[in-house]
């Protein structure tokens, strides 16, 4: 296939190609997925020179000192740049050093096989490939390899980066490579970096296409027992609550997060948050997530217990209106399986989430605290408590939804 035609027509790629000169090359993932025929999520361009100067001809690069790095968004798409480079581990899970060598080199510093495949931009090569040793005939065979033995002991990261490529591609990992993954496992290879470099590597893995696929991936390679011995994913069980999750505020990273974390939490209570929240802290997940997460974590195992028993609309808002949308999908899944076996039971946990979900939570009252003020209620905690009465009267049906008569309820209300 024409790799350069076919990287004009990508966002981003004909002005790339433009600014393009001798010794710059596309490489790794960006070509990869272009001799698949697919779309690259990204570009990342090697340049034998200086790959800051180039940036800086397609916009306001932001700058990386350590490595001489760059990146530009263009037309929405990233681009990275880097200089051509070499790197020595100066001991296991050690960022790397680095020194300026030629494309072959830097290819021989990547990943998987199939990641070192370049081809030229620019000048007289314009339009060639160059890859590894096998690159060409393990992406044709749809197969995941290592370029040396040392490679998952020098970056343990690529045990997690090993299965989301596999699910995502759909390759199978060559048997001399899952070998040497396991004994980097075994070997305590993930202990040797960072909560923080585990963290953005599970972030990325928790946004895959196929997300619950990459997490199954990890639970059989034996990622996620090195991370804890408890830590697994319940596939069919978050399948279920996915269904259930809304598409409008949904995070379906962070329900399948909310899942992981939830296998290491044998009960509620202070015990449960601290384990909870120390693993989030280590993976150093942005506080936002981190707080989200926990509060569907804790809030888990009560909604499971109670969901079936709501009756009304009311108690339903009362029981889950402070757990995000992710808690009350899971516990509804959860508690379906909870109660499986009980006769006309099967699936009152998830109705009652999607009575939640989908309707109870989008009641809203046509009066706001504004007409309580005005009327004489003093500002202050008894202005939400009259609108949340009144709320609640109107869920269960006893009040119309006329802006009167919210207005006479939350006036009436008992607070």
């Amino acid at each position: 296939m024409d790799l350069l035609a076919a990287l004009a027509a990508q966002p981003g790629g004909g002005a790339l190609l433009e600014v393009a000169h001798e010794g710059v090359y596309l490489v790794g993932g960006a070509v990869r997925d272009l001799l698949l025929e697919g779309i690259p999520r990204e570009l990342d361009v090697v340049v034998e020179g200086d790959a800051q100067a180039l940036a800086a001809t397609l916009g306001t690069p932001v700058l990386h000192a350590r490595f001489g790095t760059a990146t530009v968004d263009l037309d929405g798409v990233r681009i990275d740049f880097a200089s051509a480079r070499r790197e020595q581990y100066q001991e296991p899970g050690a960022l790397p050093t680095v020194q300026p060598a030629g494309l072959a080199e830097d290819l021989q510093r990547r990943d998987f096989t199939v990641n070192a495949i370049a081809v030229a931009l620019g000048g007289a090569r314009r339009g060639e490939l160059q890859a590894v040793d096998d690159a060409l005939e393990d992406l044709r065979a749809g197969r995941l390899r290592v370029l040396h033995d040392d490679s998952f002991l020098d970056d343990p990261t690529r045990l997690l980066r090993l299965c989301r490529y596999a699910v995502r591609l759909g390759f199978e990992i060559e048997p001399h490579t899952a070998e040497l993954a396991r004994a980097a496992l075994r070997a305590g290879a993930l202990r040797t970096i960072s909560g923080a470099r585990i963290g953005a590597e599970l972030r990325l893995a928790l946004v895959e296409p196929n997300a619950s696929g990459a997490l199954t991936a990890l639970g059989r390679l034996g990622v996620l027992g090195a991370l804890n011995p408890r830590l697994r994913h319940d596939a069919p069980l978050l399948s279920d609550a996915l269904k259930l999750l809304p598409s409008t505020d949904g995070r379906p990273d962070l329900l399948l997060l909310v899942g992981l974390v939830l296998t290491l939490v044998a009960r509620t209570g202070d015990e449960a948050y601290a384990k909870a929240s120390a693993l989030l802290d280590w993976l150093e997940f942005p506080s936002s997530e981190r707080d989200r997460t926990l509060v569907s974590v804790i809030a888990v195992p009560r909604l499971t217990r109670e969901l079936p028993e709501v009756r009304s609309a009311s108690a339903l808002r009362e029981l889950v209106a402070s757990t995000p949308p992710e808690g009350v999908a899971l516990a509804g899944a959860l508690g379906d399986r909870d109660r499986e076996g009980e006769v006309g039971e099967r699936q009152e946990s998830s109705r009652a989430a999607l009575r939640w979900l989908q309707e109870v939570r989008h009641v809203r009252l046509s009066i706001s605290g504004e007409e309580l003020l005005a009327a004489g209620v003093p500002e202050g905690p008894e202005i939400g408590k009259r609108l949340e009465a009144a709320l609640l009267l109107r869920l269960d049906g006893g009040l119309p939804a006329e802006r009167d008569a919210e207005l006479r309820a939350a006036l009436g209300a008992k607070v």
